[in-house]
This record gives C-alpha cells, structure tokens and sequence, in this order.
C-alpha cells in the first residue's frame, strides 16, 4: 500500500477508490491483471508503448459485492502463490541441470590420465597449408559480388549457437569460388567466430556442399589422429583451462580481441583418441538428458503461466 507521501511519474497511472468499503483493492489489482492482455494492446507509441488516462477511465469494473470480492482475492492469493513456489521450483530444477552438465565437464578436463598431454591448436591441426584460416578480406570478397544460389558463404550466424546451423542465405558464383577455393570449408572443420558474437564454436556437417568461410570466422581442419573436431569443441566452450586462456588474452567485454593468432596458441588438454571419443559420448549422453529435462521443466513453467491466465479468467467470469 502506497504512503500519502508516494508520489508517482508520468508514466504511471494511480487509481484510487472512492469508497473501500465496496471494494477490495486487491480485487481491483487482480481484475486488472486479468485484462492484461487488453491494456497492453492498447498501447501506442513507436519506442515507449503507453496507454492513455480516458481508456484507463473507461474500463468498467465488474464489482461483485465485498464479500465475492474477498473470497475470490483469497482464492487467487493462496493459488498463485502456490505457483509461484512451483516455478520458482522448477527453475531451480531447470539451474540445477545446467551446473549438473558443466560440473561434469570440468570435472573432465581437470583429472588427466595416462597418455594425456597439452599442444597448442596449431599443433593439432592438419599438417596442410591453410589448415587454420580465416575467410577473404576487403576487396577479395564485396557484397556487391553475393548472388541468389551457387557456393555457400558461411557467417557469424552459422555458428552462433555453438552449434552448425544454416541462417542467412549467401553465395557466390562458381567463377568466384575459383578465386576464392583456398577458404574451402571441409566436413568435420572447426569453425570459431572472430569477430562480431565472438568465441561460439561449432562443427562443419559432414553433409555440407561446397562452401566458403567469412572473414568472421577462424576455419580449423585438424589432425584426426591427433584430436577428434567433437572434442575439441568441447574443449574450447567447457574447459576451464580454455576458458582461462581466453579471458587473459582476449581484449575486450566479450572477446572483441579474438583472433586466428590467439586461437592457434590456445593449449589443449589432449587425451588419447580413445578417450577422446569416450567424453564425447558421456558429454552427448549428458547434454541430451540436460535438454530433456530443460524441455520439461520449460513445458511445466509454460503450464504454470497457462493455469494463472486460467484462473483469473474463472475469476472474472463467474465460474471460480
């Protein structure tokens, strides 16, 4: 409740009732957000939305007698306040299978075991020219020069998810590719983003058709006998020692300063092949549960919100 000495701004509207003893402002407050829905698609304004005072006038107050209005107030605090302990229940669920899965990778990358030893990203990748590389640069590749089919570029949002995902539709003409063939992607490469959503990693399908990346990204194709592209994007977006390595040498909020000279100098806890391939199942295994519960426990929190807007519409109809 709101003290004689509370002022509000502009951008607030105060309603004060004439007569309490014919109505409960906590049925006022409840009925309001009941019709939430209706005030919020009133609103106007380009940027700000708002919400003008003779609409807010206007609104007609269903206004059972005081006694309805308490029992009805009673019924919807003691409900949502049970929902709101399930939500805040099942967030910590949803939170606590997050650090779960994290936990687990760094419990991975912190107790080695025979065979495994540390080489850099350089050290680990194919032993072929241009087996770490960044896209064209400046005049190698225009805008002007993308058309609407032919060779795939991939950009920043290819790899954002830290996962390979197909976005915006870019290509070059085959004649162009033939310029441009040294920047080839391959099945299995490790792509980082550089510049702009820097440090998101992910792997090139093995189903890709002939594609090229941007200067945007850091294009790794590795020694397979060396270290497994699964792991090593693991490695990169789970491992602590990674994780330290780029915080102290990337610049800026969220590593504005990456760049293809640091990633070839990130060491890498490496495993033999075997056990390489043995904590990209267990972490497969993992993450898949972790989804399965985030897709419950996200469906529960979506029922939740359902079973509140349920209640209020019971509420105001007559049938609570």
């Amino acid at each position: 409740m709101l003290g004689q000495d509370t002022a509000i701004n502009q951008d607030l509207r105060g309603i004060v009732p004439h007569d309490t003893t014919k109505l409960d402002v906590r049925f006022l407050f409840w009925w309001l957000k009941s019709i939430a829905d209706v005030i919020v698609a009133e609103g106007t304004g380009a940027t700000v939305q708002g919400v003008k005072l003779p609409f807010v006038k206007s609104l007609q107050v269903p206004l059972p007698p005081l006694p309805e209005q308490q029992r009805i107030v009673g019924i919807l605090d003691e409900a949502f306040y049970g929902i709101a302990t399930a939500k805040a229940h099942a967030e910590q669920n949803l939170q606590n299978a997050h650090a779960l899965f994290e936990s687990h990778l760094q419990s991975v990358f912190t107790q080695r075991g025979e065979g495994w030893m540390e080489k850099s990203v350089k050290e680990i990748a194919a032993p072929t020219k241009g087996s770490i590389r960044t896209g064209p640069f400046g005049s190698q590749l225009l805008h002007s020069e993308f058309v609407d089919e032919g060779i795939a570029v991939l950009g920043i949002d290819n790899a954002v998810a830290n996962e390979f995902r197909w976005g915006k539709s870019r290509f070059i003409t085959p004649e162009k590719y033939r310029q441009l063939e040294r920047y080839t992607v391959h099945p299995g490469d490790v792509l980082i983003t550089i510049m702009g959503t820097c440090g998101r990693c992910a792997i090139v399908p093995n189903d890709i058709p002939t594609s090229i990346n941007t200067k945007h990204i850091c294009c790794i194709t590795l020694d397979r006998k060396q270290c497994l592209p699964s792991y090593l994007h693991i490695y990169f977006l789970h491992a602590p020692q990674s994780q330290a390595f780029l915080a102290k040498h990337a610049k800026g909020a969220i590593m504005a300063g990456l760049n293809m000279g640091l990633i070839q100098e990130l060491p890498v806890v490496l495993p033999p092949i075997e056990v390489q391939a043995a904590i990209v199942k267990a972490t497969d295994t993992l993450r898949e549960e972790t989804q399965r519960l985030e897709s419950l426990y996200q469906r529960k929190l979506a029922a939740l919100d359902e079973l509140k807007k349920s209640l209020l519409h019971q509420a105001f109809s007559g049938a609570l």
